[in-house]
């Protein structure tokens, strides 16, 4: 993928809980492996983060009847707790994840760089949706 120029995609939401929670639920790979797939037919089966600048991640991605999977995998940039992380991923595209704490609601955004291989629309509803599974994840949790 070129990454001179690539498209910014942004998700985001509103979890109705306080901003330790929410980091917490977002960075433990506990939490992870819970709420990070874009649909039901999809499960991440393991993950790991070492939660620093230069630390690596890892989410293993799977269809839940094993036709095929990925390593969602990259390097940390940036990381101030409780308030940014960016992010490389293998590829080379970058995201960006803000949290603001808002008291006992917290907002979430997260941009990304879009890749080639399908379309923006695409890319942002399965961002979306795993965006809406943490929300849903951190609320209940």
């Amino acid at each position: 993928m070129e990454t001179n120029n690539p498209t910014k995609v942004t998700v985001q939401t509103v979890v109705q809980a306080p901003i330790e929670k929410v980091w917490s639920c977002w960075t433990g790979p506990e939490h992870i492996t819970k709420w990070n797939q874009a649909s039901e037919d999809w499960h991440a089966p393991r993950a790991e983060n070492d939660l620093r600048a230069g630390g690596k991640f890892m989410t293993r991605m799977e269809a839940k009847d094993g036709s095929m999977g990925f390593d969602f995998a990259g390097v940390y940039d940036e990381v101030k707790p409780h308030e940014w992380i960016s992010y490389t991923m293998a590829d080379g595209r970058r995201v960006e994840i803000t949290f603001t704490d808002q008291g006992d609601e917290t907002k979430v955004v997260e941009t990304f760089d879009a890749e080639s291989t399908h379309p923006v629309e695409f890319q942002q509803a399965g961002w979306q949706a795993i965006m809406d599974n943490f929300k849903k994840y951190t609320e209940q949790f």
